[in-house]
């Protein structure tokens, strides 16, 4: 093998040029038309630079980012947005490639984004969804996008939302959210889909319990997973215990009635029925005007969070805010002055600086 100038390993056929030539294309930034263009037709290479963009802290990329996302937004909203829960270990990118493969071989388009924890201490995150899905990655129509939660509580990433409205302008039709899986916190990925879909494993606790868990009252199916082998009776009586537990909710505004299935990823025993089920949902909400209900209220909820964001990005980047903010924290540790007081003083400076 031979190596490069930082020492790396390259096959004997290995082109130099080429590589940069390749490098030299990916530098290249197509304008803001030209990637409203390439998503509209389909480039999942443009979509990929398009979520980039939205996802950049770069005060230098919103203008172009907010055009990208002008111009797609008249091609979206004709999508299925399902978003997927669960506890750690449930299996939900298993579940999730055979899924999908099972919507791809019906000539359906997905798109999945994937939400990996970020680490508090390095703040950074595996990614590594494409390979737990190496099948559904290399299909054809599918698309798969593993993102960093960040900061952003709710199990979802900060620009999840956007990033939805591009999948859906490149044609995809069936939008899966994985989340970070983080229990009572999902509230965030419940108000930008149509169907919330917890799957669920035996022994996660008693009906009781169940009835605990306030992620339970947002589910609109609930799937135990790993049915298969010994563990089809355990399943059995899981799901009896949970369909009890749900009859103790209140009545949802869609008058949709939750219902809790099994299915295994291993066998692909209850893959369909969990498609039905979803189907079912849709039809039934479209047709009692709950499902544009719905999508009218999260774009509500969206645009304040979208200002609550945009505020928050303005404040810790203004350049003077950074410069008081740095002084401000050391008077707070010192105990020169309390937090509130601090707090108080940063916003009425932001103020002044913004009339």
């Amino acid at each position: 093998m031979k190596k490069d100038k930082n020492h790396h390993e390259n096959p004997e056929n290995f082109n130099p040029s080429v590589l940069k030539k390749v490098r030299q294309a990916r530098m290249v930034q197509p304008d803001a038309e030209e990637l409203i263009t390439q998503i509209i037709a389909g480039d999942t290479t443009a979509l990929s630079r398009a979520i980039t963009l939205i996802e950049s802290n770069n005060p230098n990329h919103f203008a172009k980012a907010n055009t990208v996302m002008n111009g797609c937004l008249p091609h979206a909203n004709s999508s299925i947005r399902i978003g997927i829960t669960g506890v750690p270990g449930v299996g939900k990118s298993s579940f999730i490639e055979v899924f999908g493969k099972h919507l791809t071989h019906q000539g359906k388009k997905v798109a999945v984004l994937t939400i990996d924890p970020s680490s508090a201490v390095s703040h950074g995150s595996i990614l590594g969804d494409k390979t737990r899905m190496e099948k559904l990655s290399k299909d054809p129509n599918a698309y798969v996008r593993p993102s960093a939660s960040g900061e952003t509580l709710g199990g979802v990433a900060r620009k999840t939302r956007e990033t939805i409205t591009l999948c859906e302008a490149a044609g995809f039709d069936t939008i899966i959210i994985e989340t970070v899986g983080v229990g009572q916190s999902e509230i965030a990925v419940h108000s930008m889909v149509d169907f919330f879909l917890l799957l669920q494993i035996t022994g996660a606790g008693d009906e009781l319990q169940g009835i605990k868990r306030g992620i339970m009252e947002m589910a609109d199916a609930i799937v135990i997973t790993k049915s298969d082998g010994d563990n089809i009776p355990k399943t059995a009586l899981t799901k009896t215990e949970l369909s009890r537990a749900l009859h103790y909710f209140a009545p949802k505004k869609s008058a949709w009635i939750p219902t809790v299935t099994t299915c295994s990823a291993k066998t692909q025993e209850g893959i369909p029925e969990v498609e039905k089920i979803i189907l079912n949902y849709v039809k039934t909400t479209k047709n009692n005007g709950y499902f544009n209900c719905k999508r009218v209220e999260q774009n509500e909820y969206w645009l304040t969070e979208t200002i609550n964001d945009q505020l928050k990005q303005d404040f810790f980047n203004h350049p003077q805010i950074q410069n008081v903010l740095a002084e401000t924290k050391k008077a707070v540790q010192n105990n020169e002055t309390s937090p509130f007081a601090a707090a108080q003083l940063l916003l009425e400076t932001y103020r002044n600086l913004r009339t």
